[in-house]
Protein backbone atom coordinates (compact mmCIF):
# COMPACT_ATOMS: atom_id res chain seq x y z
CA UNK A 1 0.00 0.00 0.00
CA UNK A 2 1.55 3.50 -0.61
CA UNK A 3 2.83 5.41 1.81
CA UNK A 4 0.28 8.99 1.82
CA UNK A 5 2.93 11.88 1.82
CA UNK A 6 2.49 14.24 4.47
CA UNK A 7 1.42 17.70 3.87
CA UNK A 8 3.94 20.09 1.75
CA UNK A 9 4.12 23.99 3.57
CA UNK A 10 6.13 26.55 2.34
CA UNK A 11 7.39 29.62 3.66
CA UNK A 12 7.60 32.92 1.30
CA UNK A 13 9.44 36.52 1.71
CA UNK A 14 8.45 39.48 -0.06
CA UNK A 15 9.26 43.07 1.25
CA UNK A 16 9.64 42.53 4.71
CA UNK A 17 12.03 42.64 8.17
CA UNK A 18 11.83 38.55 8.69
CA UNK A 19 10.53 38.79 12.24
CA UNK A 20 7.92 36.66 11.51
CA UNK A 21 9.73 33.95 9.68
CA UNK A 22 11.85 33.96 12.72
CA UNK A 23 8.44 33.14 14.94
CA UNK A 24 8.06 30.19 13.40
CA UNK A 25 11.49 28.98 13.89
CA UNK A 26 11.43 30.42 17.44
CA UNK A 27 8.70 27.80 18.28
CA UNK A 28 11.39 25.84 20.18
CA UNK A 29 10.22 22.58 21.06
CA UNK A 30 6.58 23.25 19.53
CA UNK A 31 8.80 23.24 15.24
CA UNK A 32 9.71 20.05 16.34
CA UNK A 33 6.08 18.40 16.38
CA UNK A 34 4.95 20.36 13.25
CA UNK A 35 8.41 19.40 11.35
CA UNK A 36 7.50 15.83 12.51
CA UNK A 37 3.85 16.68 11.25
CA UNK A 38 4.41 18.20 7.89
CA UNK A 39 6.84 18.72 4.93
CA UNK A 40 8.84 21.53 5.01
CA UNK A 41 9.34 22.13 1.33
CA UNK A 42 10.58 25.56 1.00
CA UNK A 43 11.68 27.95 3.75
CA UNK A 44 14.74 29.89 3.17
CA UNK A 45 15.19 31.29 6.56
CA UNK A 46 15.57 27.81 7.28
CA UNK A 47 17.10 25.74 4.77
CA UNK A 48 18.37 25.67 1.56
CA UNK A 49 16.76 22.81 0.50
CA UNK A 50 14.12 23.02 -2.08
CA UNK A 51 11.10 20.81 -3.03
CA UNK A 52 9.28 21.85 -6.03
CA UNK A 53 5.14 22.98 -5.25
CA UNK A 54 2.14 22.25 -5.59
CA UNK A 55 2.15 23.19 -1.81
CA UNK A 56 -0.16 22.30 0.61
CA UNK A 57 0.19 25.56 2.59
CA UNK A 58 1.83 28.61 1.86
CA UNK A 59 2.82 30.92 4.72
CA UNK A 60 3.87 34.38 3.07
CA UNK A 61 5.57 37.29 4.57
CA UNK A 62 5.90 40.72 3.11
CA UNK A 63 4.20 43.38 1.36
CA UNK A 64 4.13 43.65 -2.29
CA UNK A 65 6.51 46.58 -3.08
CA UNK A 66 8.06 45.61 -7.00
CA UNK A 67 6.30 44.48 -10.28
CA UNK A 68 8.97 41.38 -9.59
CA UNK A 69 6.91 40.88 -6.03
CA UNK A 70 3.61 41.06 -7.62
CA UNK A 71 4.38 38.27 -10.53
CA UNK A 72 6.16 35.98 -7.80
CA UNK A 73 2.86 36.04 -5.75
CA UNK A 74 1.23 35.12 -8.28
CA UNK A 75 3.08 31.62 -9.15
CA UNK A 76 3.27 31.57 -5.46
CA UNK A 77 -0.62 31.34 -5.37
CA UNK A 78 -1.12 29.05 -8.56
CA UNK A 79 1.15 25.89 -6.44
CA UNK A 80 -1.05 26.78 -3.22
CA UNK A 81 -3.89 24.79 -2.14
CA UNK A 82 -4.04 27.19 1.36
CA UNK A 83 -2.51 30.64 1.06
CA UNK A 84 -2.09 32.88 4.56
CA UNK A 85 -0.39 35.94 4.99
CA UNK A 86 1.63 36.10 8.23
CA UNK A 87 2.31 39.56 9.60
CA UNK A 88 1.67 43.37 9.07
CA UNK A 89 3.62 43.73 5.96
CA UNK A 90 1.51 40.73 3.92
CA UNK A 91 -1.70 42.15 5.77
CA UNK A 92 -1.27 45.40 5.30
CA UNK A 93 1.70 46.55 3.66
CA UNK A 94 3.71 47.30 6.40
CA UNK A 95 5.84 50.02 7.94
CA UNK A 96 7.04 50.91 4.49
CA UNK A 97 3.63 51.72 3.21
CA UNK A 98 4.47 54.87 4.44
CA UNK A 99 5.15 55.69 1.13
CA UNK A 100 1.67 55.38 0.10
CA UNK A 101 1.51 59.04 2.01
CA UNK A 102 4.35 60.67 0.24
CA UNK A 103 6.22 60.92 -3.27
CA UNK A 104 8.25 57.63 -3.60
CA UNK A 105 9.79 59.34 -6.64
CA UNK A 106 11.00 62.39 -3.71
CA UNK A 107 12.19 59.49 -1.48
CA UNK A 108 14.09 57.62 -4.21
CA UNK A 109 16.26 60.82 -5.04
CA UNK A 110 17.00 61.51 -1.46
CA UNK A 111 17.86 58.47 0.10
CA UNK A 112 19.77 56.56 -2.98
CA UNK A 113 23.02 57.81 -4.77
CA UNK A 114 21.62 56.48 -8.16
CA UNK A 115 18.36 55.90 -7.42
CA UNK A 116 18.30 55.10 -11.83
CA UNK A 117 19.23 51.84 -10.78
CA UNK A 118 16.19 51.26 -8.59
CA UNK A 119 12.93 49.94 -9.33
CA UNK A 120 9.96 50.09 -7.17
CA UNK A 121 6.24 50.52 -7.24
CA UNK A 122 4.69 54.07 -5.96
CA UNK A 123 2.81 52.01 -2.91
CA UNK A 124 3.05 48.72 -0.60
CA UNK A 125 -0.08 46.92 -0.82
CA UNK A 126 -1.27 44.13 1.19
CA UNK A 127 -0.92 40.76 -0.45
CA UNK A 128 -4.91 39.93 -0.25
CA UNK A 129 -4.57 43.34 -3.53
CA UNK A 130 -3.19 40.95 -5.49
CA UNK A 131 -3.94 37.25 -4.92
CA UNK A 132 -6.79 35.60 -3.14
CA UNK A 133 -6.10 34.59 0.55
CA UNK A 134 -7.24 32.27 2.46
CA UNK A 135 -6.44 33.46 6.23
CA UNK A 136 -4.70 36.66 7.46
CA UNK A 137 -2.55 36.35 10.72
CA UNK A 138 -2.48 39.91 12.15
CA UNK A 139 0.91 41.00 14.03
CA UNK A 140 4.55 42.59 13.79
CA UNK A 141 5.47 40.47 14.85
CA UNK A 142 2.98 37.46 14.67
CA UNK A 143 2.27 35.75 17.80
CA UNK A 144 3.83 31.87 17.70
CA UNK A 145 0.39 30.83 19.16
CA UNK A 146 -1.72 32.18 16.78
CA UNK A 147 0.80 30.92 14.09
CA UNK A 148 0.53 27.26 15.54
CA UNK A 149 -3.24 27.52 15.37
CA UNK A 150 -3.23 28.35 11.80
CA UNK A 151 -0.80 25.87 10.75
CA UNK A 152 -2.74 23.24 12.72
CA UNK A 153 -6.21 24.18 11.20
CA UNK A 154 -5.76 24.91 7.79
CA UNK A 155 -4.12 20.69 8.07
CA UNK A 156 -6.53 19.21 9.06
CA UNK A 157 -9.29 21.70 7.26
CA UNK A 158 -10.97 23.28 9.82
CA UNK A 159 -11.17 27.48 10.66
CA UNK A 160 -8.20 28.71 13.11
CA UNK A 161 -9.62 29.73 16.13
CA UNK A 162 -7.78 33.64 16.30
CA UNK A 163 -9.77 36.07 18.84
CA UNK A 164 -10.97 39.33 16.44
CA UNK A 165 -11.69 41.20 19.41
CA UNK A 166 -9.74 44.41 20.40
CA UNK A 167 -7.03 44.88 22.95
CA UNK A 168 -9.37 45.81 25.63
CA UNK A 169 -10.82 42.67 26.37
CA UNK A 170 -7.59 41.17 26.80
CA UNK A 171 -6.52 43.92 28.94
CA UNK A 172 -9.66 42.79 31.30
CA UNK A 173 -8.56 39.44 30.36
CA UNK A 174 -5.23 39.98 32.29
CA UNK A 175 -6.33 43.04 34.93
CA UNK A 176 -4.73 45.82 34.08
CA UNK A 177 -5.77 49.10 34.51
CA UNK A 178 -6.96 51.40 32.15
CA UNK A 179 -3.95 53.47 30.99
CA UNK A 180 -5.92 55.67 29.53
CA UNK A 181 -8.55 56.12 32.60
CA UNK A 182 -5.94 56.02 35.03
CA UNK A 183 -2.92 57.99 33.81
CA UNK A 184 -4.47 59.84 30.57
CA UNK A 185 -2.27 57.96 28.44
CA UNK A 186 -3.18 57.80 24.40
CA UNK A 187 -3.84 54.48 23.86
CA UNK A 188 -5.25 52.37 20.46
CA UNK A 189 -6.20 49.53 22.37
CA UNK A 190 -10.16 50.20 21.40
CA UNK A 191 -10.22 49.69 18.28
CA UNK A 192 -6.69 47.06 17.93
CA UNK A 193 -7.21 43.25 17.12
CA UNK A 194 -6.02 41.51 20.34
CA UNK A 195 -2.93 39.21 19.75
CA UNK A 196 -0.41 40.54 21.84
CA UNK A 197 -1.21 39.63 25.01
CA UNK A 198 -1.90 43.33 25.89
CA UNK A 199 1.99 43.74 26.17
CA UNK A 200 2.41 47.28 26.32
CA UNK A 201 -0.84 48.45 28.57
CA UNK A 202 0.41 45.65 31.36
CA UNK A 203 3.76 48.11 31.45
CA UNK A 204 1.99 51.21 31.50
CA UNK A 205 1.95 52.07 28.18
CA UNK A 206 -0.64 52.66 25.49
CA UNK A 207 -1.12 50.25 22.60
CA UNK A 208 0.14 51.19 19.63
CA UNK A 209 -1.85 48.91 16.83
CA UNK A 210 0.86 46.05 16.42
CA UNK A 211 -1.65 43.67 15.55
CA UNK A 212 -4.28 46.06 12.88
CA UNK A 213 -7.78 47.36 13.00
CA UNK A 214 -10.24 44.97 15.15
CA UNK A 215 -13.48 44.01 13.38
CA UNK A 216 -15.39 47.05 12.77
CA UNK A 217 -13.20 49.90 14.99
CA UNK A 218 -14.82 52.90 16.35
CA UNK A 219 -12.06 55.03 15.43
CA UNK A 220 -14.28 58.36 14.86
CA UNK A 221 -15.16 57.71 18.75
CA UNK A 222 -11.37 57.19 19.85
CA UNK A 223 -9.97 60.45 17.69
CA UNK A 224 -11.55 62.99 20.29
CA UNK A 225 -10.24 61.00 23.25
CA UNK A 226 -6.82 61.09 21.92
CA UNK A 227 -6.83 64.76 21.36
CA UNK A 228 -8.86 64.58 25.07
CA UNK A 229 -5.04 62.99 26.25
CA UNK A 230 -3.23 65.93 24.73
CA UNK A 231 -1.93 65.07 21.48
CA UNK A 232 -2.00 67.70 18.46
CA UNK A 233 -3.72 66.61 15.01
CA UNK A 234 -0.49 65.84 14.10
CA UNK A 235 0.61 63.60 16.76
CA UNK A 236 -2.85 61.25 16.04
CA UNK A 237 -2.03 61.23 12.92
CA UNK A 238 1.33 59.68 13.09
CA UNK A 239 0.34 57.14 15.75
CA UNK A 240 -2.47 55.82 13.37
CA UNK A 241 0.63 55.77 10.85
CA UNK A 242 2.62 53.39 12.06
CA UNK A 243 2.82 48.85 11.73
CA UNK A 244 -0.24 49.08 10.07
CA UNK A 245 -0.89 52.43 8.38
CA UNK A 246 -2.27 51.28 5.30
CA UNK A 247 -4.93 48.98 6.89
CA UNK A 248 -8.11 50.70 5.74
CA UNK A 249 -9.73 51.60 8.72
CA UNK A 250 -6.53 52.86 10.25
CA UNK A 251 -5.54 55.01 7.07
CA UNK A 252 -9.33 56.11 6.67
CA UNK A 253 -8.52 57.42 10.63
CA UNK A 254 -5.13 59.18 9.48
CA UNK A 255 -7.31 60.94 6.33
CA UNK A 256 -10.30 61.98 8.53
CA UNK A 257 -8.15 63.63 11.21
CA UNK A 258 -6.12 65.29 7.81
CA UNK A 259 -9.29 66.53 7.15
CA UNK A 260 -11.24 68.31 9.64
CA UNK A 261 -7.70 69.77 10.95
CA UNK A 262 -7.17 71.60 7.70
CA UNK A 263 -8.14 75.34 7.02
CA UNK A 264 -11.94 75.88 5.08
Amino acid sequence: MATRRPPRVAVWKFASCDGCQLTLLDCEDELLAVADAVEIANFREASRAVVEGPYDLSLVEGSITTAEDARRIREVRAQSRFLVTIGACATAGGIQALRNFADVEEYRRVVYARPEYITTLASSTAIREHVAVDFELRGCPIDKSQLLEVISAFLVDRVPNVPTESVCIECKRRGNVCVVVAHGAPCLGPVTQTGCGAICPAFHRGCYGCFGPMDSPNTAALIPLLEHTGMTPAAVRRFFSTFNAAAPAFRAATESVAEASSPP
